[in-house]
């Protein structure tokens, strides 16, 4: 999700249990408390659910507690919120970044037709560089500081940082703040990109006009003390601007031209231009595709839909229906390296030492949503 700090003018309370099937008597159960277990390779995941039992044994209905993460709630969907009524506030329109957007993709059609003529170390580049950008937000911006669903220990969080100044898309302490306000008050006026207003706004309009009034309050009430106490968070914010024009303009862009005698207009439109096209429209498509085309099999009731084709652009970010229902899994899918290169690095940062204690949501937790709130599309409806 891109976040530009000319746009910024200035995120369901948490379901303590899952339940799949009716309540019992108090008088007909006994309970089994859960039991949390952190595994040798450091992934956190609640493995005995409570066993409600009919004292005559006959059955048991799983009732299954999830709470893995209990120093953070921002990013927890509110139901109760809801939009006020009346007409939306009248739209003011953003020129400079209108103007940004139309520049930058016309250099990117431009950088199309130089792709068969630069060198090809010049697009292999471009490759490389946008994978990398992309876990400074997949893994790092989004993972790790909007959900806090693992931690990195201080080389991890120096690369992530660097790739996420790469991937220009506003700094980690913005980027956190609206995201947790999309996942709070998903699919409202106080989310960002709230996809109601259509695949336009949510794709890419909402960057071209002032927030909606709403994104602005509710954004200013989350509590974002976590990352203020993050030193090389607020670091990254003190001094992004130069960061960004060090990282993210010169070197794409002099690289080519310096090491291998690529041309200056060939690495400018074709390094730069289009590879930052694609890595943004790639990221939009959580916001757009992920929240209009696909299937609900966790929860129905949400706007964000499973969409692969979109995990396959985005680094692994196109469960997004799973994702919404459980914020706090690491993996973002059930499924973990399936289509999900996000999750193979964090978990072979993790076979290095450098991320540790990754939540993971229980497989009974799982299973129990789906029956529960499901749209019946999972494999074992």
């Amino acid at each position: 999700m891109l976040h530009l700090s000319s746009v910024a003018a200035d995120s369901d309370p948490a379901l303590s249990a899952f339940t799949t099937g009716p309540k019992l008597p108090t008088s007909k159960m006994t309970a089994l408390l859960p039991r949390e277990i952190s595994s040798k390779c450091g992934t956190t995941t609640i493995v005995d659910s409570h066993s409600w039992r009919h004292q005559d044994g006959e059955e048991t209905i799983p009732f299954q507690s999830e709470d893995i993460r209990p120093e953070m709630r921002e990013d927890i969907h509110d139901p109760s919120y809801q939009d006020e009524e009346g007409p939306p506030p009248k739209l003011e329109y953003v020129w400079r970044n209108i103007i940004f957007m139309a520049l930058l993709h016309v250099g990117a059609l431009y950088g199309i037709t130089l792709v068969p003529s630069c060198k090809v170390y010049t697009w292999l580049l471009g490759i490389f560089y946008n994978i990398v950008a992309g876990l400074g937000i997949t893994a790092g911006a989004h993972r790790l500081w909007s959900h806090r669903t693992y931690k990195a220990r201080l080389p991890l969080r120096l690369f992530l940082i660097m790739a996420n100044t790469m991937a220009f898309q506003n700094d980690v302490y913005e980027w956190a703040r609206d995201h947790r306000a999309h996942h709070k008050f998903s699919e409202t006026h106080a989310d960002p990109h709230n996809s109601r207003r259509g695949f336009f706004f949510s794709h890419v309009g909402w960057l071209l006009v002032r927030k909606h009034p709403a994104v602005k309050e509710k954004g200013g009430k989350l509590d974002m003390s976590d990352l203020k106490a993050e030193k090389l968070v607020m670091f990254q914010r003190r001094y992004y601007k130069l960061a960004v024009t060090l990282i993210f303009i010169t070197l794409p862009t002099m690289v080519p031209w310096y090491f291998w005698g690529e041309t200056l207009r060939h690495s400018l439109c074709v390094s730069t231009f289009l590879r930052y096209a694609v890595l943004l429209n790639f990221t939009w498509l959580v916001n757009s595709a992920a929240h209009l085309y696909g299937h609900q099999p966790y929860d129905r009731s949400i706007g964000a839909r499973e969409n692969p084709l979109v995990s396959v652009a985005s680094l692994g970010e196109g469960f997004h229906n799973y994702h919404h229902a459980f914020p706090y899994d690491y993996s973002v899918s059930e499924y973990r390296w399936h289509i999900n290169f996000t999750t193979f690095f964090i978990d072979c940062m993790a076979a290095l030492g450098l991320a540790y204690d990754r939540k993971r949501v229980s497989k009974a937790a799982v299973l129990a949503r789906v029956k529960r709130t499901g749209d019946g599309s999972h494999k074992s409806s």
